[in-house]
C-alpha cells in the first residue's frame, strides 16, 4: 500500500531535520509518496502569508501531514501558524508523549508519561482585546463538548496503547464554571469507560506531582493552556525538547510535528538534534497503522543515542543532524 503523506519542512532548522526524518523514514521500507509543501517565514514574499492556502488543501486531500518547525512573521495578522493550522483543520487533540530514552542526560529515569491537551479553546485560543489603554482582557472559554471530545480521545488513546489511566488536570477549586465544567465533562466521559482509571488533579498541584512522584502518572488530559505549560514541563523531566514529539489530531486528518521551535541561528549548520521529529514520525507511522515499522524506528533511535557515537552535541556526540539521521536508518 502506498500512503500519500504531505511534507512541510517548515523554515529555520526545519528542512534540515525533516530530510533526516525522510531518510529514517524511507529505510523502514513503508511506501511513502511525499507531497512537500512550503508554508513560514520563506514564502511570504511570494504568497503574503506564513500559510498558503495549497498547504491546507494538500492537508486536507492527504489526511496526513508531518511537519517541521515554523517562524511565524511578525504583522500577517497570523498568532502562530501552529494555532492556524489547529483552528483551519480543527485539530483539536495534541498528543505529547514524554518517555526516558538511554543516553539523554536528566536528572529522571523510566519515564513514560502522555500529555493529551485540548486544542481549540480556553484562554490559548487568543479571544482577547484591549478594554482601555492599560487594560487588557481575554476571555477564558470552555465547552461541553469540547471538554467531552478531547476525554474520550484520552481515553481511547489508553484503551488502544495498553495504558491504564487518565488524569483530568484543572483548577475547578477557583474556576468554577470553566474549569469546573471542563472536569464535570471529563468524569462523565471517563463513566462510559470503567476499565480505565480516572483521578483528577489541581494543575498547580500536578505539577508538584509530577516533579516528586512522576511515576505515579500515565495519561494525563489537560486543557489548552495547562496542557501548553505541563507538556514542557514534562519535557524537561526527559532532557527537553529536542526528545519531545508532538502531534495534533482531529477526526479526519491529523498533522505530526515536534514541539521545538525553528531556531533560526542554527539554519544550515547540520548540528540540530532531529530526535523530535523523528519520534514525531513514529506516531504517524501508528497513526496509519504501520506500527510494527513505528516499533522499529523507535527502537532505532533508542539504540543510536543509548549508543552515544552518532548523535548530535546535545546528545554528547560529535556527528550532525544529517549524520544522524543516516546513523538511525542504518539500524532500521
Amino acid at each position: 500500500m502506498t500512503y500519500k503523506i504531505t511534507m512541510i519542512p517548515g523554515d529555520g532548522i526545519g528542512p534540515e531535520i525533516s530530510e533526516a526524518m525522510r531518510t529514517v523514514v524511507d529505510a523502514t521500507g513503508v511506501d511513502i509518496e511525499w507531497e512537500t509543501q512550503m508554508a513560514g517565514a520563506e514564502v511570504m514574499d511570494e504568497f503574503g502569508t506564513p500559510l498558503p492556502e495549497q498547504v491546507l488543501e494538500s492537508i486536507r486531500r492527504n489526511k496526513v501531514a508531518i511537519k517541521g518547525p515554523i517562524t511565524t512573521p511578525v504583522g500577517t495578522g497570523f498568532r502562530s501558524v501552529n494555532v492556524a493550522l489547529r483552528k483551519e483543520l480543527d485539530l483539536y487533540a495534541c498528543l505529547r508523549p514524554c518517555r526516558s530514552y538511554e543516553g539523554v542526560r536528566s536528572r529522571y529515569e523510566d519515564i513514560d508519561l502522555v500529555v493529551v491537551r485540548e486544542n481549540t479553546e480556553d484562554l490559548y485560543a487568543g479571544i482577547e482585546s484591549m478594554i482601555d489603554e492599560d487594560t487588557g482582557e481575554s476571555i477564558k472559554r470552555i465547552t461541553r463538548a469540547a471538554s467531552r471530545r478531547i476525554a474520550r480521545f484520552a481515553l481511547d488513546y489508553a484503551q488502544e496503547e495498553g495504558r491504564s489511566k487518565v488524569t483530568a488536570v484543572h483548577k475547578a477549586n477557583i474556576m468554577k464554571c470553566s474549569d469546573g465544567l471542563f472536569l464535570e465533562a471529563c468524569g462523565q466521559e471517563a463513566a462510559l469507560s470503567p476499565d480505565i482509571e480516572f483521578e483528577d488533579r489541581i494543575v498547580d498541584n500536578m505539577c508538584m506531582q509530577l516533579v516528586q512522584y512522576p511515576e505515579r502518572y500515565d495519561i494525563m488530559v489537560l486543557p489548552n493552556l495547562y496542557g501548553d505549560i505541563v507538556s514542557d514541563l514534562c519535557a524537561g523531566l526527559i532532557g527537553g525538547l529536542g526528545v519531545a514529539p508532538g502531534a495534533n489530531i482531529g477526526d479526519d486528518v491529523a498533522v505530526f510535528e515536534p514541539t521545538h521551535g525553528s531556531a533560526p541561528g542554527y539554519a544550515g549548520k547540520n548540528k540540530v538534534n532531529p530526535t523530535a521529529l523523528i519520534l514525531s514520525a513514529v506516531l504517524m507511522l501508528k497513526h496509519i497503522g504501520e506500527r510494527e515499522a513505528a516499533e522499529r524506528v523507535d527502537a532505532a533511535v533508542a539504540a543510536v543515542i543509548a549508543e552515544g557515537k552518532n548523535t548530535t552535541y546535545d546528545l554528547g556526540g560529535t556527528v550532525g543532524t544529517r549524520e544522524m539521521g543516516e546513523a538511525i536508518a542504518a539500524r532500521l
